[in-house]
């Protein structure tokens, strides 16, 4: 095994040298998780499900991590870590979430989640306490809010009366807290009003100091479904005294707060859960290629196989043009950072259902091969895509429909060109401009202004090419965005201003498959020029095609060509070990 690189960044004075590129960082965090194949190496595939099946953390990988200054990554560069822009963040983390869910869950990303409300509207002393607790190795959870709909996780809630010399004093328990058996801080989104509405709850930064009085009362383990190795418990607080300086923000901005820092969670959780799939997919074709003399699948897995990964570059598309468009256009990025979290759910569950029927009996093996699936399936609704995430996105995205109709859909201007180029320098993120209101739509300007630029272009290419394929199909999402226009249009909120009736749902569900198109079109744009094989429509023309047949629109046949030159890819990729995302960066083993 490679030796841990000493990676923990201390507190940088101005001037200092910034950290080492995603890139890099994420090479060096994958050649120190090593082959994930390797039965004897203790943080592969067979450690890690040996690990689940404990329901046990995996203290040796824990330890790596650890060793590694993980917690880092999670802290803003400009107080002493290395979090310059979150899809950076992404990159670093993949190879965590390549073999483990529960891992990446619960021995770090869960501190992020919980210190963006701090990082977004704390004041300098609370910024400089918690970078400093997650620099020394600690950790900090959360304490969510009660939302309708909710899963274990969201139920319950925690209220917070007015104290003694302006503060707090808090009661209240939740019954499944990931981390809270170890967690030393605690951001509490508590309820300070008896009222509902959006002025409702507070944020309150607690730890990692033991309160004044009162008690934190660690409840019994939750064992939870999928997940299995990370640690979900009750914690309660009785009468628990917190000064004036725990309030994050202002009194009453809970709701404003979770809306405007829950976006990062909404972008980086596909983002980085899909290198799970990336997995599962990789397992698939070692399967199907296996005993095949010319190491090529049998014909009838060659659509699956190549969709998969077509799916796949098109999530990644709608996840990394997320995360880039919180750094470049912060104030807008509310409404994608939605869709992202509502559409690539469903597409994942999806591909794994397609894997499991080229998987066969090898989807029920527990080895390291193919052991990784069942536990994928296990983890994914745990991991925030199930039934209650969907239902947050369809609460931020329902209700603006019929502005968006009558406002904004073939009238915004086109994003800038760099929210589609994966890698490219971005300006340093900064939460503070996070926002959750504004009515421009990043994904449909880029998508019409993307089809007229194929229909331009069309005369140069032969009826039956890949590339009129793709002018045909992006002329198919422009007339799905016209019709969608007129029926959102023609929406009135029910009473209550909720907006949630069944046919308004179903429009969600069409616009955010629009905006998955809009990100792949963008995406395959951005790539002129690069030489490499996303500058080619036949993934863009495949993964497409399988939108349009979601939403239930007739799809030509394709070009024959497609599916042979996207198989052709990921067979390859997988013969070189590289990544079967938009980087195909080189893997371990």
């Amino acid at each position: 095994m490679a030796p841990v690189p000493d990676t923990h960044a201390p507190v940088r004075d101005e001037g200092e040298a910034a950290p080492a590129a995603a890139s890099e960082r994420a090479a060096r965090l994958e050649a120190a998780l090593g082959d994930p194949l390797d039965p004897d190496n203790p943080h592969g595939h067979l450690a890690l499900l040996r690990a689940d099946e404990a329901r046990d953390a995996p203290a040796a990988t824990e330890a790596l991590l650890a060793e590694a200054g993980l917690g880092a990554e999670f802290v803003p560069c400009d107080l002493g870590g290395r979090l310059t822009d979150l899809e950076e963040l992404a990159r670093v983390l993949r190879p965590l979430f390549r073999r483990d869910l529960a891992l990446g869950y619960g021995f770090g990303i869960t501190s992020l989640f919980a210190a963006c409300a701090v990082w977004t509207a704390g004041d300098e002393p609370q910024r400089r306490a918690l970078a400093a607790h997650l620099l020394d190795g600690g950790r900090v959870t959360i304490v969510h809010r009660e939302v309708a709909h909710a899963n274990a996780i969201l139920r319950n809630e925690v209220e917070a009366e007015p104290g003694p010399d302006g503060g707090w004093v808090l009661n209240g328990r939740k019954d499944t807290v990931i981390n809270a058996h170890r967690a030393e801080a605690f951001v509490v989104y508590a309820r300070t009003a008896r009222e509902e509405g959006p002025r409702s709850h507070s944020v309150l930064l607690l730890g990692p100091r033991p309160p004044a009085s009162g008690e934190v009362r660690r409840l019994g383990r939750v064992e939870m479904p999928g997940m299995r190795g990370a640690h979900f418990s009750g914690l309660e607080f009785a009468d628990v005294a917190a000064g004036p300086e725990a309030l994050v923000g202002e009194v009453g901005e809970g709701v404003s707060l979770a809306l405007r820092s829950f976006q990062i969670s909404h972008c980086l959780i596909p983002g980085v859960v899909l290198a799970g799939v990336d997995s599962v997919l990789r397992q698939a074709v070692r399967a199907a290629v296996e005993n095949r003399p010319d190491r090529r699948p049998a014909r009838r897995w060659h659509k699956v196989l190549a969709g998969v990964f077509a799916d796949l570059l098109a999530c990644d598309s709608m996840a990394v043009t997320g995360l880039r468009a919180m750094s470049l256009l912060p104030e807008d990025s509310y409404l994608l950072a939605a869709a992202v979290k509502y559409t690539m759910p469903d597409l994942l569950r999806e591909d794994l259902e397609e894997l499991a029927t080229v998987l066969g009996a090898r989807g029920y093996d527990r080895g390291p091969l193919h052991g990784g699936f069942q536990k994928l399936v296990r983890d994914l609704p745990v991991a925030g895509l199930g039934h209650a995430g969907t239902a947050v996105c369809q609460a931020v995205l329902v209700p603006q429909l019929p502005a968006l109709a009558r406002t904004a859909w073939f009238r915004t201007p086109e994003p800038p060109a760099g929210l589609f180029e994966p890698g490219a320098p971005l300006p340093p993120f900064d939460h503070r401009r996070l926002a959750h209101s504004g009515t421009d739509d990043l994904l449909t300007a880029t998508l019409v202004g993307a089809a007229g630029r194929l229909a331009k272009g069309r005369c140069g290419h032969a009826d039956g090419s890949p590339h009129a394929a793709l002018a045909g199909l992006a002329q198919a999402f422009v007339a799905e965005l016209r019709v969608l226009r007129a029926r959102c249009a023609a929406l009135s909120a029910p009473a209550g201003g909720t907006g949630f009736d069944a046919q308004a749902c179903a429009l969600a569900d069409r616009y955010a498959l629009v905006l998955a198109a809009a990100a792949v079109l963008g995406m395959w744009e951005g790539q002129a020029g690069t030489g490499s094989f996303l500058e080619e429509p036949a993934w863009a023309v495949l993964a497409l095609s399988r939108i349009a047949r979601r939403l239930g629109a007739v799809v030509p046949d394709l070009p024959q060509s497609v599916v042979g030159s996207v198989l052709g890819e990921v067979l390859e990729r997988c013969r070189q070990g590289r990544s079967l995302d938009l980087y195909g960066t080189a893997l371990a083993g």
